[in-house]
């Protein structure tokens, strides 16, 4: 029995909750994962998981082998990434999540600079706005704004995002130009966003003179990702607050046109999200180093405004 093989395929299994999308997430055979974990269960004289046709659950014996079996794994990457060769030419495979708007616009298309400083890494790119499971998804790390949810994961502030509240001409033309944040209560329908996991609604901010508000305002159209929200505005479905990286092509073309411009929004903060109990290899450490520095600097997210203010009503 290869046993450092067999710890893997049992922590996978733990951390995924069934043999079927372990040994996907490994790219074994089922049969090969199921063997080694049988395996390694002869070998320490022990049963460490309850199986089902549906789930797999861990014994009080597999709960202790885990945690210190998950410590021996971590250890050992932390061993092979200090390594000189490894730190000089990080290599191997990342699997990484990102929104779509910020993958399109900031990420991808700095990765070629990437890419020629570290040949010999793989990144496995998911783009999505759902809430990934970093642990059973076997996931490195993703990239999101707004507030953290989950308190045990780990978390790099890496920038953040300037809001603008904008509207289609079209949407003017049904509905005028609000001059106040109140007068979305008053006939001025507004796009919602939502969490998929929470299903809570992100509500619209307006800040000025150490006043916040958030008006309600009328929606008959909520979505949940970055892409359809904008694309909902351009349709003229609802006035609507977006990152002004995302909108400031849009604004260009005169697609989309500020409005209540004299209040601002607080900036939505930008992590690098890791799972818990975990080190970072080499490789994920130098994209994480790499990232950081690519969102400071990065005009698109930087940028506040695509117009100077002026003040309103």
């Amino acid at each position: 029995m290869d046993q450092l093989a067999a710890m893997r395929a049992f922590v996978r299994v733990v951390e995924a909750g069934t043999f079927t999308r372990a040994a996907d997430l490994l790219e074994v055979p089922k049969p090969t994962l199921t063997k080694q974990v049988q395996s390694l269960e002869q070998h320490l004289r022990t049963k460490l998981l309850n199986r089902t046709t549906r789930r797999v659950t861990v014994t009080a014996d597999g709960a202790a082998y885990y945690e210190r079996a998950l410590a021996i794994l971590n250890d050992l990457e932390e061993l092979d990434g200090s390594m000189t060769l490894s730190q000089a030419s990080p290599r191997g495979r990342l699997r990484i999540d990102i929104s779509a708007s910020l993958a399109m616009l900031v990420l991808i298309p700095a990765l070629p600079d990437f890419f020629a400083l570290y040949p010999d890494i793989q990144i496995d790119l998911g783009v999505t706005d759902r809430s990934v499971d970093l642990v059973g998804e076997n996931v490195d790390c993703v990239i999101r704004g707004g507030d953290l949810v989950d308190p045990s994961l780990i978390a790099r502030r890496i920038g953040e995002m300037h809001v603008i509240t904008c509207a289609a001409p079209s949407y003017i033309a049904r509905h005028g130009v609000p001059l106040h944040p109140d007068d979305l209560e008053r006939g001025f329908p507004v796009l919602r966003y939502f969490n998929a996991r929470t299903g809570r609604h992100i509500p619209l901010e307006f800040i000025r003179d150490g006043v916040t508000l958030e008006p309600p305002g009328r929606y008959i159209l909520a979505v949940n990702d970055g892409n359809a929200y904008i694309s909902a505005g351009l349709a003229g479905l609802g006035l609507l607050q977006v990152p002004t990286f995302m909108a400031q092509t849009h604004i260009g073309t005169g697609a989309l046109v500020p409005v209540l411009c004299g209040w601002q929004s607080d900036p939505v903060p930008l992590y690098v999200v890791f799972p818990p109990n975990r080190h970072l290899s080499a490789r994920l450490r130098v994209f994480v180093d790499w990232v950081a520095e690519l969102f400071a600097g990065h005009d698109l997210i930087q940028r506040r405004s695509t117009l100077p203010p002026r003040r309103e009503g």
